[in-house]
């Protein structure tokens, strides 16, 4: 039986600096060869974050996760606004930018909702498509995906009130 907790702007903030700490994890720089960018940075938030909303999307029907999930889904977007603020993009920009990011993020989410079924190739066709590798060898590939076929175990197990409380504790 699940116990349902109002979630807090805390939790929702803690969540997603757990998100942000994993994609700050250097092994993405060093052993998965990824270019240190800033779209490689919010394209690996948004693949982190969509495990976790698919998650959230199993307990849809309860209206605590479905605000949660809307919470979190604005937060995101509020953060990648602010951080391109400070880089110093203009608000045409900005707003040309953030509607690409918007349907960026639904098509990964898209992808990560079938990432279970899979191939390799598949998935190695995926992360091509959305982060980019200092080159294109077998092993970047193979490393990267063993670790988000690890995340996405450790997501789908997770509690979904562990994910409402903010605590994301993966280690790959």
């Amino acid at each position: 039986m699940l116990k349902y907790t109002k979630p807090t702007n805390q939790n929702k903030n803690l969540l997603y600096n757990n998100i942000l700490s994993l994609c700050r994890c250097n092994i993405f720089y060093t052993k998965f060869d990824l270019i240190d960018t800033f779209q490689n940075r919010i394209h690996l938030i948004f693949i982190h974050i969509s495990f976790i909303f698919i998650k959230i999307k199993q307990y849809e029907k309860n209206k605590i996760y479905k605000i949660f999930y809307q919470d979190v889904f604005d937060l995101v977007f509020k953060k990648i606004e602010l951080n391109m603020r400070e880089i110093g993009f203009s608000d045409t920009t900005l707003n040309k930018n953030m509607r690409f990011l918007v349907k960026t993020f639904y098509s990964i989410l898209l992808n990560c909702e079938k990432y279970k079924d899979m191939d390799l190739k598949s998935k190695t066709d995926f992360l091509h498509k959305f982060l980019k590798f200092v080159n294109n060898k077998s092993s970047s590939y193979s490393a990267i995906i063993d670790y988000f076929d690890k995340y996405q175990i450790f997501c789908l197990d997770l509690n979904p009130d562990s994910v409402l409380n903010g605590e994301l504790n993966f280690k790959y």
